[in-house]
């Protein structure tokens, strides 16, 4: 089997280092094609063996990208092509059509309620969504929470199919040694109460209500990973209420480490190589945005990485009120920590025993500084992994994608039918060009940065 993916960019996040640990994992042919913005992940997956091309293109009303994608897509042969991401699904399904490929998947990694990749939803969203996934074979919800939005939005019972994001839940295991170098390099006390966050600094992640809510809790450090336009915000924030110095706002963190390194990164701490980025969503980039001890004015380039930060805290907080899977909780969990959420589908989904550690808060700063007071007074310490964490293995999720590639093939016609014209919204190119304007940005505008979909 001859698989394409085309993704809208290949920044860090959720989507995008999911993305590379499937094909790390698929027993097929897979190629990937980026429409935009070949990041940091684009040389993870080719430093893994997969082709990576990226399709240059400029902008929402970028059509020129169809026909380029399109030709790409016939020229490769490929039996199935899988779409990640609004963007890509929509311009992927149609060039899919275009080429005449026998079978289109896409997966929707991160609609919410209310946005999609960080964007308020429109009804010119909704619009050329529906439009276009008429053109696909098979729809993949994170998770039944995705599933019925999906339903909702008019998707037949019979496209949707339900894939959860998956971890390599040994990358994130405790590590006492990594807690005291991380402490030690970003100048904590070794018995200080750290309280960790990790996403993309941008409204909807309401990271200023855990800020706010820490800075309520005298001598507490908070550990925030992650890049985009709120952090200046986040920093002035701290700053104000005379907390700059207990803020840490580390910027882009990775998940992940490269798998020659057997499986715990160098140290929990270092800059970034082409092999390092795998799994986490913890931020796109921000140009030099880190910091290791210089708390909210951190500007380094050096820092722990996502299984050295979960290491290092005591509490893991993820303030979202909007998630369509949850990555970032199910990353805090397998470090055995007490996490706090206001939306992770998840653990919602499952039996409260399946994830004992874990404990939903409405996104207030009173409710929030309270809980983690209570914490605090009791002394967390670590907890057993729950069984929600070998639940949700990126293995398992990688076998039940090829079973949705196995059914949407069967469904499919047996040859490849010849190129054709796609009916496109309205009947006009035009209307996919005025329709795009609703389009989210390729880097999830106006973060220029994916933390992950987490």
């Amino acid at each position: 089997m001859k698989v394409l993916h085309v993704i809208t960019g290949l920044d860090v996040g959720g989507a995008e280092q999911q993305l590379r640990l499937l094909l790390r994992r698929l027993p097929a042919h897979c190629e990937v094609v980026t429409l935009t913005r070949p990041g940091p992940v684009a040389e993870g997956i080719e430093a893994d063996g997969t082709p990576v091309t990226h399709l240059g293109m400029t902008g929402n009303r970028d059509l020129t990208a169809l026909p380029r994608l399109a030709g790409l897509i016939r020229e490769g042969g490929y039996d199935l092509v899988h779409t990640h991401l609004y963007r890509a699904c929509v311009y992927g399904r149609v060039a899919a059509r275009m080429a005449g490929v026998r079978a289109v998947v896409a997966t929707e990694h991160s609609l919410g309620d209310a946005v999609i990749e960080g964007r308020r939803l429109t009804r010119g969203v909704r619009t050329l969504y529906r439009a276009t996934e008429r053109l696909g074979t098979a729809t993949v919800a994170v998770s039944d929470t995705v599933a019925a939005r999906l339903r909702r939005w008019g998707v037949p019972e019979q496209r949707i199919h339900v894939v959860p994001g998956g971890i390599e839940a040994h990358r994130f295991a405790f590590d006492p040694a990594a807690r005291a170098l991380v402490r030690t390099r970003l100048g904590l006390p070794l018995d200080a109460f750290v309280i960790g966050g990790a996403g993309r600094l941008v409204p909807g992640k309401r990271f200023d209500v855990l800020v706010r809510a820490v800075t309520q809790l005298p001598g507490v450090h908070l550990l925030l990973a992650g890049a985009g336009p709120e952090r200046e915000t986040l920093r002035r924030m701290a700053q104000q209420f005379g907390s700059g110095d207990r803020i840490h706002l580390l910027g882009e963190r990775d998940g992940a480490v490269d798998a020659a390194s057997g499986g715990r990164g160098t140290a929990a701490w270092g800059a970034y190589g082409p092999g390092d980025h795998g799994q986490g969503s913890h931020g796109r980039p921000a140009h030099n945005q880190g910091a290791h001890s210089q708390g909210a004015h951190g500007q380094g380039t050096e820092g722990p990485d996502i299984p050295g930060l979960l290491s290092a805290i005591d509490v893991f907080v993820s303030p979202s009120p909007d998630e369509a899977f949850g990555l970032a909780v199910l990353e805090a969990l397998g470090s055995g920590l007490h996490v706090l959420y206001g939306s992770c589908p998840a653990v919602d989904e499952l039996p409260a025993d399946q994830a004992p550690g874990a404990r939903r808060f409405s996104p207030g700063v009173h409710e929030l500084a309270t809980a983690l007071r209570e914490l605090r007074r009791h002394g967390p310490g670590r907890l057993p992994v729950p069984p929600v964490v070998r639940r949700y293995d990126i293995t398992r999720s990688a076998e039940a994608l090829m079973s949705v590639y196995e059914q949407a093939l069967a469904a499919a016609p047996a040859r490849r039918r010849s190129p054709a014209a796609v009916p496109l919204p309205q009947g006009r190119p035009a209307a996919l060009s005025a329709a795009a304007v609703s389009l989210p940005d390729p880097s999830r505008s106006p973060d220029p940065s994916p933390l992950s979909n987490r």
